[in-house]
């Protein structure tokens, strides 16, 4: 697997994990439609926008921090208060490539932003790169499924 590819999958796993689920208090995100783009800054440099929305039933598991479906990721060292994330962990692909994640950015109800390193081993060789993902809620309301797929195929 190609290394811009790797931290594009990666990435959005870390930043969803960042942001807690508590019962108790406000999420701190809002449910709504957001956008968010994550950048590859090394070693080869590459950008994709997304667009996904949040239904109020979803927020839990958003920010519950669902691993992508190529990577589970965990992180010990998981702080998160006062509009700021830190985080560090691992995650593992299904073919057991490990990688090394460690990041730190901000949040607010309707925005975050985190910048990572990442670390792993391929062909024996050490890769180490950085990675960063900015979000924002654009919207109160989703547009449907289809208006969805077909903006982030744009």
């Amino acid at each position: 697997m190609k290394r811009p590819l790797l931290a594009a999958l990666v990435l959005p796993a870390f930043v969803l994990a960042a942001l807690p689920a508590t019962a108790s208090a406000a999420p701190p995100i809002q449910p709504g439609y957001w956008e968010s783009t994550n950048r590859l800054l090394s070693p080869i440099r590459q950008t994709k926008v997304e667009k996904r929305c949040i239904t109020p039933a979803e927020v839990d598991k958003f920010m519950a921090g669902p691993s992508n479906r190529h990577y589970k990721c965990t992180y010990p060292h998981k702080v998160i208060a006062g509009g700021k994330i830190s985080l560090k962990g691992t995650c593992v692909s299904k073919k057991g490539r490990k990688v090394a994640v460690e990041g730190d950015g901000a949040y607010t109800p309707t925005s975050f932003n985190l910048t990572a390193t990442i670390a792993t081993e391929f062909l024996g060789l050490d890769i180490s790169g950085r990675a960063s993902t900015e979000a924002r809620r654009i919207g109160d309301v989703c547009p449907t499924p289809e208006a969805i797929a077909e903006a982030n195929a744009n």
